[in-house]
C-alpha cells in the first residue's frame, strides 16, 4: 500500500457517526438517485470503489452477478461482509493499484471518495485499466465550483477561487484530506485518459441545514429529482456525477 494515506477509516464508525447519528437522509437519498439513473440494468462483475461498508450496495447489487467492494479501511470492509455476507467479495488496498487486472470489470462506482484522492490522473487512469472496453464507470467528484463558495470568495470570506481550475482543499491535508476540484479539471482528466463522458448529473443540489428546515427532507428529495438533470449544465452542485464509458477497441 501506499505510504501515503488521506484519511485512514481504520476504526472509524463511518457508517454510525457520519450516516446514522447526522442529518444525511437527503444526501444519501440524492447519491442512491443518482447511481440508479446512471448505472447499467445488467453486469457480471461489478466493484465499489471506497465503497466502505456498502452504504449504497443495495442500488447495485441485484444489477451485477459478481459484486466486489474495495476499501483501504480493513475495518469498514469487516463491516459490509457483515451486513451483506455472501452477496459481495471485498478487497482491500491502495486506490492507486487496484487489486483487479487489466479490463476485468464490467462496471464501478466511485462515490465520496475524489476529496481524498492526492492524485486524481493516476486514480482514474486505475479506474479505466480494470474495466473492459464497453465497461462503465460512475464516478462522483467534490465540485468546488459551488455557488456557496463563489458568494464567499466574492465577498472575501474565502481566498479560495472557485473559478480557476486550481486543486483547492479547504481543511488540513496532512490531518483530514479534503481536495475539491474545478468541473473542468476532472473532465480534462477524464479525457485524457480515454473515457468518453455520457451523461453528468448535478447531485445534492439542496445541501444546507437551512433548506432542511423550510421545506423538510422529503421535498427536497422530490425537488433533486428533477433538479439533478435541469442543473447538470452548470455544475453548480456540491456533487458531480458522471457516467463514463471506456471505448470499445
Amino acid at each position: 500500500m501506499s505510504e501515503k494515506v488521506i484519511s485512514d477509516y481504520n476504526g472509524y464508525d463511518y457508517k454510525k457517526i457520519f450516516w446514522e447519528d447526522a442529518d444525511r437522509e437527503y444526501e444519501d437519498q440524492a447519491d442512491r438517485m443518482a447511481i440508479r439513473k446512471l448505472l447499467p440494468k445488467r453486469m457480471e462483475k461489478f466493484a465499489d470503489i471506497g465503497g466502505g461498508y456498502g452504504r449504497l450496495a443495495n442500488e447495485y447489487i441485484k444489477r451485477a452477478r459478481k459484486v466486489y467492494i474495495f476499501d483501504y479501511s480493513k475495518s469498514e470492509l469487516a463491516q459490509a461482509k457483515e451486513i451483506f455476507g455472501d452477496k459481495i467479495e471485498t478487497k482491500a488496498g491502495d486506490i492507486y493499484t487496484l487489486p483487479f487486472s487489466d479490463n476485468e470489470l464490467d462496471g464501478l462506482i466511485m462515490v465520496r471518495v475524489t476529496h481524498h484522492l492526492e492524485d486524481m490522473n493516476k486514480a482514474i487512469s486505475e479506474l479505466y485499466r480494470v474495466l473492459k472496453p464497453g465497461g462503465v464507470a460512475v464516478v462522483e467528484v467534490a465540485n468546488k465550483r459551488t455557488l456557496p463558495k463563489m458568494a464567499r470568495y466574492v465577498t472575501g470570506r474565502s481566498r479560495v477561487n472557485p473559478f480557476n481550475r486550481q486543486v483547492a482543499n479547504y481543511k488540513d491535508i496532512a490531518k483530514d484530506g479534503f481536495y475539491n476540484y474545478h468541473p473542468r479539471y476532472v473532465e480534462d482528466i477524464f479525457d485524457r485518459v480515454g473515457f468518453k463522458r455520457e451523461k453528468v448529473l448535478s447531485v445534492s443540489n439542496f445541501r444546507s441545514k437551512g433548506l432542511k428546515r423550510v421545506f423538510g427532507t422529503k421535498n427536497l428529495i422530490k425537488m433533486e429529482n428533477r433538479a439533478q438533470q435541469v442543473l447538470a449544465p452548470v455544475r453548480f452542485a456540491p456533487s458531480i456525477y458522471y457516467k463514463l464509458r471506456k471505448p470499445e477497441k
